[in-house]
């Protein structure tokens, strides 16, 4: 017996395991593109699922409200025992009224039939849902672009990386040379010297930028909702993104592309309904009732139920306001400003989209004349390298000259890389503006 029960807890414990792996291993991007870290950004990014909860929430919310349309049925139940029963006086003679002993059973049936709280919120409620799913898209927008520049900068940094590492590779192979043209008596220390500096000052670099890429990648981590323990692999095709550079700058911005601007309108909707809701304070209240009641009277506490009183009724209640003080009036008035103000909110707007708009496109068009100098500057200066390497090596040039180009070639090289992500950026920042970022 108990050889069964350890190995079904073995049985157990391994199926839990093995499925808290494959949990795992579902949870962990396989391939770090970017369209593949987005995706899993949008499905578990706090804010965006915060978001959807939202919608899910002021979708209950509405149908709870609407759902006062419907019938209303209660039931009520009352047991009471009067220790003194009230006395009144008749004809000159104390009385005592009542039974010792009363229960009642109550069933109240209630249908609205006007009612300007009911109306508003049927109105409105379409408007409402759109209004939590716009927010929803603008999490998701804001989401995407914050991802994609994140993306961008750590791909920046694995590139200064690997340009730090193929420096060293050449640094190496210039100390060795140094050293051995010095022990040879062909050149004085200096250039060994200088060799080692250049190659201490590329390894340390390469450190530094080693420990920005961890703080980087846990960045992204956090940013896409990623287990802070798991790998995360960025993959990227230089090729690709260099083709992606390019947008039409000639597009003008139109603001109904704007999720920003679709929101306002949607809570300008809202104002002209809290408009008209205001101004229904006046109509009057109908609604329906019945009742129907169960009444048990008797001073023997045992045969209080032996005997029933019924009594039903039903009616239509009409509750006309009147005079308020000018509360109502001063209701409208307010919802008038609040609608006012909507209109002016969508005026500041379209002068604040106009204006990143005019930023964006500056600071794009800018780096992209940036990253067409600098690349062709990285050219340049792999070909001067090339030729000054080849030079020192026939001894024409001096070492030194060797280390300025190689300077040169790393700089080039750095900066390269910076402006083409700078570039995918300020393009992300235009679209974003333009109000055409999709995802």
């Amino acid at each position: 017996m108990k050889l069964k029960l350890l190995i079904t807890s073995v049985i157990i414990f391994s199926f839990g395991l093995l499925s808290a792996q494959v949990a795992e291993s579902d949870s962990l991007i396989q391939t770090g593109t970017l369209e593949n870290i987005i995706a899993y950004a949008l499905r578990h990014q706090p804010a965006v699922q915060k978001s959807l909860l939202d919608e899910q929430i002021t979708r209950s919310q509405i149908n709870s409200k609407l759902a006062d349309w419907y019938p209303q049925v209660d039931f009520n139940y009352n047991l009471q025992h009067n220790f003194q029963l009230p006395s009144t006086v008749f004809e000159g003679q104390v009385i005592k009224l009542g039974n010792a002993n009363t229960s009642t059973g109550n069933f109240v049936y209630n249908q609205n039939i006007l009612n300007h709280d009911l109306i508003f919120a049927a109105t409105t409620a379409k408007n409402t849902r759109k209004l939590s799913a716009q927010n929803t898209e603008n999490n998701r927008i804001a989401v995407v672009a914050d991802v994609s520049k994140a993306f961008y900068d750590v791909l920046l940094t694995r590139q200064q990386i690997q340009v730090t590492t193929e420096d060293i590779v050449r640094l190496e192979r210039s100390v060795k040379d140094a050293k051995n043209q010095y022990q040879s008596g062909l050149v004085d220390k200096t250039d060994y010297q200088r060799a080692t500096i250049s190659l201490n000052n590329a390894n340390a670099l390469k450190r530094s930028n080693e420990e920005a890429l961890k703080a980087k990648l846990a960045y992204l981590k956090s940013l896409i909702g990623y287990p802070s323990r798991g790998s995360l692999d960025v993959v990227y095709d230089s090729l690709r993104m260099e083709s992606e550079i390019s947008y039409d700058v000639a597009k003008a911005p139109d603001y109904n592309d704007r999720i920003e601007y679709q929101t306002l309108q949607t809570q300008k909707k809202l104002q002209i309904a809290n408009v008209q809701y205001a101004k229904s304070a006046f109509i009057p209240t109908i609604a329906g009732f019945a009742d129907y009641n169960l009444n048990y009277l008797n001073n023997n506490f045992s045969e209080l139920y032996k005997t029933d009183y019924p009594s039903s009724y039903a009616g239509i209640t009409l509750a006309f306001p009147i005079i308020h003080g000018g509360k109502r009036w001063m209701a409208i008035r307010q919802a008038k400003w609040q609608l006012k103000k909507t209109d002016w909110d969508l005026t500041d707007l379209q002068h604040t989209i106009n204006s990143q708009y005019a930023q964006a496109q500056a600071n794009y068009l800018s780096n992209l004349a940036n990253y067409t100098a600098l690349k062709e500057n990285m050219n340049l200066a792999q070909q001067v390298y090339d030729i000054i390497n080849r030079q020192y090596r026939s001894g024409v040039k001096a070492y030194l000259e060797v280390i300025n180009a190689e300077s040169d070639l790393r700089t080039s090289q750095i900066n390269y890389y910076n402006a083409l992500y700078q570039v995918l950026s300020s393009k992300i920042d235009l679209q974003r503006a333009l109000g055409q970022l999709k995802y």
